[in-house]
């Protein structure tokens, strides 16, 4: 039996061609859809991704129409170094001679802090600007940069891919289904001594993908250290029970507790190609629909912050926006 997907597929091809007959014009009449091209330009080059985008766009052409032109580097070797494996044609040596020259924005500095302060130029100038996650270091920050973008109504995003993925839309859906639930156990890589911001640095891929599944309505947190290990309890106004376990493994996972025994919630979806992170980045560049409300955003940071202060407090502390 076709799947519902299938057949809307293959009955909108007979549509299609039945269209074509009746009409009397052979196919190749119809005027081809333009595709709107994106000049784009980064900010941040020591970060593994620059040279992923390039090679997303550049290489790969996975968004015709699409192509990273500029990059600036904290240092010259990381610009070379991302514009030869990313194929970026030109490298700056001040961020400001990429003003004009783009279309969209791209900011992917390791450490949070230094995201919003490069991208508000191009934002006052209307730019689309996709900022790396996480997207800032202070909820305070974010919410003065934010209000500037809103003001001008230039879009602006960010996100954890791991977080803005079809395998995570689908195991929300899943969560949705299921009665009972006792406790939550998400654990995934984080590191609280990171050099790029604790737990900012990687613990977004955990809280990101958390509130996306179970809500945005976390209170309060609490960080438990034992040695290496680490882990941190999470309590949802909704009355969710959440213990997050910090690993050193690139894996991410969730198991539920519940009454009748516990569920390890995994994708059940292959992801698109190209990825759904990406589609809603090219989104924005392109229409300015933002994937994300801004409110999400400020409060993904605003939970790690807490956990940041509990990391030193050991005690338990409230998600303040």
């Amino acid at each position: 039996m076709k799947t519902r997907r299938e057949f809307i597929k293959n009955t909108g091809k007979g549509a299609a061609a039945g269209i074509i007959v009746s009409a009397g014009f052979p196919g190749n009449l119809f005027p081809k859809t333009e595709v709107k091209k994106v000049r784009i330009g980064i900010i941040g080059a020591e970060n593994s991704h620059t040279i992923g985008f390039g090679r997303l766009f550049n290489i790969e052409k996975k968004f015709p129409g699409c192509e990273v032109l500029y990059v600036w580097g904290e240092t010259d070797e990381f610009a070379q170094n991302a514009a030869a494996k990313g194929q970026i044609p030109n490298i700056v040596k001040d961020q400001s001679e990429m003003m004009g020259k783009i279309d969209a924005l791209i900011v992917d500095h390791r450490h949070p802090k230094y995201h919003l302060q490069v991208a508000l130029p191009f934002v006052k100038a209307g730019i689309p600007t996709f900022v790396d996650k996480p997207f800032c270091y202070r909820v305070k920050e974010g919410k003065e940069f934010l209000k500037i973008a809103e003001e001008l109504k230039t879009p602006v995003t960010s996100f954890s891919t791991v977080a803005q993925s079809d395998g995570t839309m689908d195991m929300k859906e899943q969560f949705g289904t299921i009665e009972n639930i006792q406790h939550i156990v998400w654990y995934g890589p984080a590191d609280v001594e990171s050099k790029y911001g604790g737990i900012f640095f990687y613990g977004v891929h955990i809280v990101q993908p958390l509130m996306n599944v179970i809500g945005n309505d976390i209170e309060k947190v609490r960080v438990t250290r034992f040695g290496e290990r680490t882990s941190a309890s999470v309590i949802f106004s909704s009355g969710y029970l959440a213990t997050l376990v910090f690993t050193k493994k690139s894996e991410w996972g969730v198991i539920l507790v519940t009454e009748k025994g516990d569920i390890n919630i995994k994708s059940r979806v292959q992801e698109s190609d190209p990825p759904k992170c990406y589609v809603d980045m090219v989104e924005i560049f392109r229409t300015g629909k933002e994937p994300r409300d801004h409110q999400s955003i400020l409060k993904c940071v605003a939970v790690l912050e807490a956990l940041e202060r509990s990391v030193e407090s050991q005690n338990w502390e409230t998600v303040e926006m």
